[in-house]
């Protein structure tokens, strides 16, 4: 499984013009899910990004995760960050894991993330053209890739 994650003031997604699902402060999350990627993946992830101390204390150093900080997160499913360029000009996505496989993993990583955090984790469509939109705060972007623990 693949991650950005984005420490957000604010973030929405919208399908056909309708907003589906929002945070305030907290994180916003674009989940790319691979064939090779399973329930420990998910598992590990969630346990990481629940707990990842990437919020300011009161010292201005990054030392408080989203449940420090009693935050929110909003989780969109991201195929493309499954892409690979080392071909041509038109990426290939043949690493991202078909609906099947993704949908589940993805519905299970939402709900760890929900069961480590404490709180109910918004979501876009699963499989739709989805608009997002947030700021950026800080800006804080991190990649997790479950295939490189670092």
């Amino acid at each position: 499984m693949r991650v950005v994650i984005q420490r957000v003031t604010k973030a929405e997604v919208k399908v056909d013009g309708a907003v589906i699902g929002s945070c305030g402060l907290g994180l916003l999350m674009l989940a790319g899910i691979e064939e090779a990627d399973t329930d420990e993946d998910a598992a590990w992830l969630s346990a990481k990004i629940a707990n990842l101390r990437i919020f300011s204390d009161s010292e201005d150093k990054m030392n408080l995760s989203v449940k420090d900080v009693n935050g929110e997160m909003l989780v969109v499913s991201q195929f493309t960050l499954h892409a690979s360029t080392q071909k041509g000009n038109r990426p290939s996505y043949i690493q991202a894991a078909r609906p099947e496989k993704a949908l589940p993993l993805f519905n299970m990583f939402v709900s760890m993330l929900e069961k480590e955090s404490g709180k109910k984790v918004a979501t876009g469509q699963f499989g739709a053209h989805m608009e997002v939109s947030m700021v950026n705060d800080g800006p804080v972007t991190i990649i997790i890739d479950t295939k490189n623990r670092q």
